[in-house]
């Protein structure tokens, strides 16, 4: 479910303007691949994201397989994205 705005504001759509590659998914996180050189460097991205995640107290849903990292992010105790989300976003892709 994503916040269409009608309650809170939000307009997700709007708010992802800024965000380069990220799109909504069948469940209403955002989400983006990431590619590697190799595995040393995926995971090391990673490690700069979760260090990300816990100053912002907002943590992903994420996989890793060998040079790949794909990350979605949703407000879970919303039930929707917000503004935390494209904040993590943006932060995520200034690495």
């Amino acid at each position: 479910m994503t916040d269409n705005g009608s309650e809170t504001g939000f307009d997700a759509k709007t708010a992802m303007a800024g965000l380069d590659g990220w799109r909504i998914n069948d469940s209403g996180a955002i989400e983006k691949s990431f590619k590697f050189e190799d595995f040393s460097r995926a995971f090391a991205f990673m490690a700069r994201v979760a260090l990300l995640a816990e100053k912002a107290n907002h943590h992903p849903d994420w996989s890793n397989s060998y040079n790949r990292v794909d990350i979605a992010l949703k407000t879970h105790d919303k039930g929707s994205l917000t503004q935390k989300d494209i904040e993590l976003a943006g932060a995520i892709d200034a690495l």
